[in-house]
């Protein structure tokens, strides 16, 4: 909703940011004390990129006016990031130690595949390894959205601003579970080596995290970026799992449908078959 002329904007249950930045930076900017800006909008389709760049905006806007804002971010899961050797060589490791029935299974559904399923994570020694974890589903706005959020994190760190951007692991919120090939996909993902956690458990970690990094000015100074993203990253194994991420998720998606339905036709709890954790925290 839209402030009317005059209005206390502090007294309203919300407004429209996209459309009212000017309004929402004179209110903020006369707040006393630190501020701390946290930019975790999310809308479907291209208003999520309508309204990340409405609070890129609004973050211009304030660091112009004051000196003392620090910024938030939670980088997501599925995006494409550098990653240390040290998650590169747990993930060689469990490519190599998978069972022989794995490896037979994995070597026919390659070939039938022409090479697009179940493909190794990492060539072995990478440093830093690219880990890819775009979903397809997700679609192009969500992309540019969350890469708009890590290119102010960076920016902002090297102008000397305190910043926390963590990489939150993958959560069955709301947004994700309504599309049922990502839902599938999360129920299977544990079979993989994959840690998928509850909306509960991920708002405490990351809550922890920014805690952290607003008691320590946004954490170790790294010599790269990547470096910054990749420290106390929360993937969830994502980027330690012995597979490609892309090259395994119809596979996760077919067992978690089908788990899901047997679990429906039984009445019952889901047995546990996942692989060992691969780590679910890097350090850089």
């Amino acid at each position: 909703m839209a402030p009317e002329d005059g209005e206390d904007l502090a007294r309203r249950p919300g407004l429209d940011l996209a459309g009212n930045v000017p309004a929402v930076a004179d209110w903020l900017a006369g707040v006393d004390g630190p501020l701390v800006l946290g930019n975790y909008v999310y809308a479907d389709g291209a208003t999520n990129v309508r309204v990340a760049s409405a609070v890129d905006a609004l973050t211009l806007r304030l660091q112009a006016e004051r000196r003392d804002v620090a910024l938030a971010f939670l980088a997501t899961p599925t995006d494409v990031f550098a990653v240390p050797a040290d998650a590169v060589a747990r993930s060689v490791r469990a490519y190599a130690g998978r069972s022989w029935s794995a490896k037979l299974g994995g070597g026919s559904l390659r070939a039938l595949s022409g090479g697009r399923l179940l493909r190794p994570a990492y060539p072995p020694g990478a440093d830093p390894g690219i880990c890819d974890g775009l979903v397809s589903q997700q679609g192009p706005n969500y992309v540019l959205a969350k890469r708009l959020q890590r290119w102010r994190a960076t920016v902002a760190r090297d102008s000397g601003a305190t910043v926390s951007m963590n990489v939150a692991p993958p959560t069955r919120t709301r947004s994700v579970t309504k599309n049922r090939v990502l839902a599938a996909a999360y129920a299977g993902a544990p079979r993989f080596g994959l840690e998928v956690f509850e909306p509960a458990t991920t708002k405490t970690l990351m809550a922890a995290l920014l805690v952290h990094d607003l008691h320590t000015g946004g954490g170790p100074e790294q010599a790269h970026p990547w470096q910054d993203e990749a420290h106390a990253a929360a993937h969830g194994g994502m980027w330690c799992v012995p597979y490609a991420p892309r090259s395994a998720l119809g596979l996760a998606a077919l067992l978690g449908y089908t788990a899901a339905r047997n679990k429906a036709q039984r009445g019952g709890s889901l047995p546990d078959q996942r692989q060992p954790r691969v780590g679910v925290l890097s350090a850089a």
